[in-house]
């Protein structure tokens, strides 16, 4: 077994999230993204997601109105 640490969990600013989605919509490559920012594949895959279904990088925007009643 490989001897892996745990990563930190780590926030970022909505500007900083625009940024990345925006880069990766221009052209840039997921990989080097990942790699040159050192972020998680599937954070970049959630943002890129998220901005495309609602312009928001916050899960409560993405909720549907049905999810909002739920919780409600």
């Amino acid at each position: 077994m490989m001897n892996q640490q745990k990563r930190v969990r780590r926030s970022f600013s909505a500007d900083f999230t625009a940024q990345m989605v925006k880069l990766y919509q221009q052209g840039k490559s997921r990989s080097e993204l990942v790699k040159q920012y050192d972020l998680t594949p599937s954070a970049l895959d959630r943002w890129v997601s998220q901005s495309s279904q609602s312009g928001s990088f916050k899960t409560k925007d993405d909720r549907t109105p049905e999810e909002n009643e739920l919780i409600a």
